[in-house]
Formats: structure tokens, C-alpha cells, sequence
């Protein structure tokens, strides 16, 4: 089979109570709702119809796979993220693409653009691994080259939605694994995060 890169989605259903507890916390329900729909449509309008990747959304809960109103072209590239924790899942859905080489990113980072997927594959010609860092210690982006199985352990042991995030998923790698590292992007997951991103945007 033809090796191909392979850009995958994590998302939740743009629904108004489902998912972005912490920003809804900060801003309230509806605008994060609205937030994170506008994002959403972006991200995969922008990504979609690259010919240089084929896109993947994975979705959670697995059953909104059949939902309505997802904003993708290809049915048949809807998938369920499947059960277990964040990493679990990640880890899944990479490890189950056809092919080729694999970026994973989630679905709440405005600032996403094709050239920075483009970049993202360039660099898994160089390492075995791939992660672009957030400013909050988490990371926004990770990608495996896939010449081989993925690395044992990646993204176990990890605490998520932390500082740590990032470290911790590096700790986890096999000795000798190369690394490589992306643009730093801001993750919009909370109050500070969203009036940062806003400030820019108005700018």
C-alpha cells in the first residue's frame, strides 16, 4: 500500500454543554460553545482539501461518529477515538491509520494553518517523533514517522491538562527515539488562554 501523510483531528461535537468545561467556566456556556463551533469549521476548511495529507476526524463519544453536521467532506474519515485515557486514545488513532507518516492535533488552537502541517511532515523525514509545545507545557501537535511501530509507551503516564503534559509524554519515550519539535501554538482551553487569543485577534 502507497504511503501517505496522514493528518488526524481530535474533536468532540460542537454542542452547546458538551466539552470546553474549563474555557465555559471561565467565559460561559454559549460562548464557549460559539467559540469552539467557529473553530472547528476553520480548522478543517483550512485542512481538509490539502492533496499533501489526507484528514482524519476522530471524534469522542465514539457513537457521534453517525451525527449530523460534522464539517467534513469524507464519511468514511470520521472514526471514534475508541475507550481509555487521552493518551490511550491518541496513541489508537495513530497507530490505526494507513501508511505513512501520522500528526495528530486537537481541535481548540485557532492559529492552526497548512503550513504548519506542512512542516510538521517535513520534520517527520528527520525524527521519529514529533511534537509542537503549547505555552502552557502541554503540546498542540504530535506526529510519528511510522517507518517502524509507534515507541512503546508514548503518551502513557502523562498528566494531562497540566504543566507536565509535555515533559511527561517526552519521559515516556524509548532511549535513542529522535525528536523533533514544531512551531510553539497557544491551546485555548481556559478564561486567560481565550483573552490572550482575542487580544491578538483584535489587534
Amino acid at each position: 500500500m502507497r504511503r501517505r501523510n496522514h493528518l488526524i483531528v481530535f474533536a468532540r461535537p460542537p454542542r452547546l454543554g458538551r466539552g470546553k468545561r474549563r474555557l465555559a467556566a471561565g467565559i460561559g456556556a454559549v460562548a464557549a460553545w460559539r467559540f469552539y463551533r467557529t473553530v472547528l469549521a476553520g480548522l478543517l476548511r483550512r485542512l481538509e482539501r490539502d492533496p499533501r495529507w489526507v484528514l482524519w476526524l476522530a471524534v469522542t463519544p465514539d457513537r457521534a461518529v453517525h451525527e449530523r453536521g460534522w464539517p467534513i467532506r469524507h464519511k468514511e474519515r470520521r472514526v471514534g477515538q475508541g475507550s481509555g485515557h487521552l493518551g490511550r486514545r491518541m496513541a489508537r488513532a495513530m497507530a490505526g491509520r494507513p501508511p505513512g507518516p501520522v500528526v495528530l492535533v486537537g481541535s481548540d488552537i485557532p492559529d492552526i494553518r497548512p503550513n504548519h502541517i506542512a512542516e510538521a511532515f517535513r520534520l517527520l523525514g528527520r525524527h521519529d517523533v514529533l511534537f509542537g509545545p503549547a505555552e502552557d507545557g502541554g503540546y498542540w501537535l504530535v506526529g510519528a514517522r511510522r517507518t517502524a511501530a509507534l515507541p512503546a509507551g508514548l503518551c502513557e503516564g502523562v498528566r494531562w491538562s497540566t504543566r507536565h503534559a509535555l515533559a511527561d509524554t517526552l519521559a515516556s519515550l524509548p532511549p535513542g527515539t529522535s525528536v523533533g519539535f514544531a512551531a510553539t501554538l497557544d491551546d485555548v482551553d481556559d478564561a486567560a488562554s481565550y483573552r490572550r487569543w482575542r487580544a491578538l485577534t483584535q489587534v
